[in-house]
């Protein structure tokens, strides 16, 4: 977790995140989520597809993991926020 700075509203970011991944996936034709995927599972897809549309830079492959894929998404969601959301501050 060297060099990666803990975004203040991390773990509410990652779940705008996870909600706006999903609605890009599905809207794309990528995925149709199931009820019973789990986080992890939305997550590790929402990655991969945000890296192969080239809207995130990936992460080397050695340090592909739960938390550092969070945080990425967190960051790809925190973008796309108005600058003086609540999460923002």
């Amino acid at each position: 977790m060297s060099g990666m700075k803990k975004l203040k509203h991390e773990t509410e970011l990652v779940k705008g995140a996870i909600l706006a991944g999903m609605k890009y996936g599905e809207d794309r034709g990528a995925v149709v989520f199931e009820p019973t995927d789990s986080a992890s599972e939305k997550i590790l897809f929402i990655y991969r597809l945000l890296v192969h549309d080239k809207l995130i830079q990936p992460l080397p492959e050695d340090q592909v993991s739960q938390q550092t894929m969070r945080h990425k998404l967190a960051i790809w969601y925190s973008k796309q926020l108005p600058p003086d959301h609540p999460l923002l501050k």
